[in-house]
C-alpha cells in the first residue's frame, strides 16, 4: 500500500469515528464531496493544503493522519474517543481524563 492509500484509508477511518460521511466531511472541509472519495480510495494525489483541510475540519492533531495501525476494534475506538474529545478545551479534556481514571481504577480487581 502506498502513501496516498494509506492517508486515504485513515482519513476514512477518522470520518467513520466522527460518525461523518463523505459529504459532511467535505462540506467541513471546504471541498467536493467527489474528491473526499477519492482521496479515501488513494486514487487522488492530495496536496498539503488539502491534507491541513481534512485535519482542521477533524480538528486534532496532525500526528493523527499518519497513525497507519491495522484497522482494529481497539483502533477504531480509540479514533472515536479522540475525535469526541479534540474539539474540547485543555481543562475539559484533564476532567474527562480524571473521570476516566477513577472508572478505570474502580474496574481493577481488588486483591484479597
Amino acid at each position: 500500500m502506498n502513501l496516498s492509500e494509506s492517508v486515504g484509508r485513515r482519513i476514512r477511518e477518522l470520518r467513520k469515528a466522527k460518525g461523518w460521511t463523505q459529504e459532511q466531511l467535505a462540506e467541513a472541509a471546504g471541498l467536493h464531496y467527489s474528491y473526499i472519495g477519492g482521496v479515501e480510495r488513494g486514487v487522488r494525489n492530495i496536496s498539503l493544503e488539502t491534507l491541513e483541510k481534512i485535519i482542521c475540519a477533524f480538528n486534532i492533531p496532525a500526528i493523527e493522519i499518519f497513525k497507519f495501525e491495522e484497522s482494529t476494534e481497539y483502533r477504531k475506538a480509540l479514533d472515536e474517543h479522540i475525535t469526541l474529545i479534540a474539539a474540547m478545551s485543555a481543562k475539559e479534556i484533564r476532567s474527562i481524563t480524571r473521570i476516566n481514571r477513577e472508572v478505570i481504577n474502580s474496574m481493577k480487581p481488588i486483591d484479597d
